[in-house]
């Protein structure tokens, strides 16, 4: 493995060379704050780390929506951006731009969060992930997370395009041999971790950037 070096700050050690290694890398105080970098079935991957002001909009408006409703119904753990989620079976290390776990799945050990308040890592099979595509993660989102998610255990995978061309939002929920895209009715679609359906619109206001809302019912 050489060592990458990521907008002169991030330098990718040489001694990362598997999921082991990489999560004892990521957690320490080694790690820069600020970088986003996942391990994902043997390979690294670098986000870069500044985001368009589309995909940061959609992201903050689906994350408020859903941590409010988790919390107003006191339904578990949400995770907003920067957390870590970490599947050893799937071999799996990423940062979701937002999961959810439920209250019984805490209980039960399904997820594991190590050192409560000063905890940088989930372990395990949350109810829910969420990612917003961007132009340089087509690939990450669309097809090696939708895998990884699914081989992970995840119930429900949020997968969101917020580019003005390619507009899309999906719950793909997990089958028996791999993720299955829930029909939508009319624009909304059912979610079975939330127990609630939901419509994510955009429109765009008159100073040429994207305005999003996300309904629920």
């Amino acid at each position: 493995m050489k060592t990458i070096v990521f907008a002169e700050h991030l330098t990718f050690p040489e001694s990362v060379h598997d999921l082991e290694t990489f999560r004892h890398w990521v957690t320490s105080d080694r790690f820069p704050e600020k970088a986003r970098v996942s391990y994902l079935d043997g390979n690294f991957w670098v986000d870069l780390p500044m985001e368009r002001l589309g995909h940061n909009e959609c992201k903050k408006v689906i994350s408020t929506v859903l941590s409010d409703l988790v919390v107003t119904e006191n339904r578990g753990l949400d995770c907003p951006d920067g957390m870590l989620l970490s599947n050893l079976e799937a071999g799996l290390s990423t940062q979701p731009e937002f999961m959810f776990i439920a209250s019984e799945n805490l209980d039960s050990g399904l997820v594991t969060i190590l050192r409560g308040d000063d905890s940088i890592e989930v372990i395990g099979s949350p109810d829910m992930t969420l990612e917003v595509v961007s132009p340089t993660s087509v690939e990450k989102d669309t097809v090696t997370l939708r895998r990884l998610y699914w081989e992970a255990g995840v119930k429900e995978y949020w997968l969101v395009d917020s580019r003005e061309n390619t507009f899309s939002f999906d719950i793909l929920r997990r089958g028996s041999s791999g993720p299955i895209a829930t029909r939508k009715r009319h624009g909304w679609i059912k979610s079975q971790v939330f127990g609630r359906e939901f419509k994510l619109n955009r429109e765009m206001t008159r100073h040429g950037v994207s305005k999003f809302t996300l309904d629920l019912r």
